[in-house]
């Protein structure tokens, strides 16, 4: 029951952090992170031992959590792991 994969929502809820900040330690720290589809997957396990080892150290600056508590969704502009979604068709050029 416990080795069980662990949405994203999930995984921040856990760790009491932002989706962005997720998604920023996925493509910048090496967050242990697998790719199912279009969702990123986590085993708990996986995640405590990147954290313990200092994997989510120095978010922001170091010492202060403040970009981890920021949760407005789309702006700030850099979303590094998400794939933007573009409409197919259109304009060609």
């Amino acid at each position: 029951m416990d080795d069980r994969w662990l949405s994203v929502d999930e995984i921040v809820a856990y760790l009491g952090v932002s989706r962005d900040t997720v998604y920023n330690w996925i493509a910048t720290r090496g967050m242990p992170a697998h790719r199912v589809g279009r969702l990123w997957k986590f085993k708990k396990e996986a995640v405590d031992t990147w954290v313990q080892s200092g994997g989510a150290d120095a978010v922001e600056g170091g010492t202060s959590p403040e970009g981890d508590v920021h949760e407005t969704r789309g702006s700030g502009g850099h979303e590094p792991a998400k794939a933007p979604t573009k409409p197919r068709g259109g304009k060609s050029k």
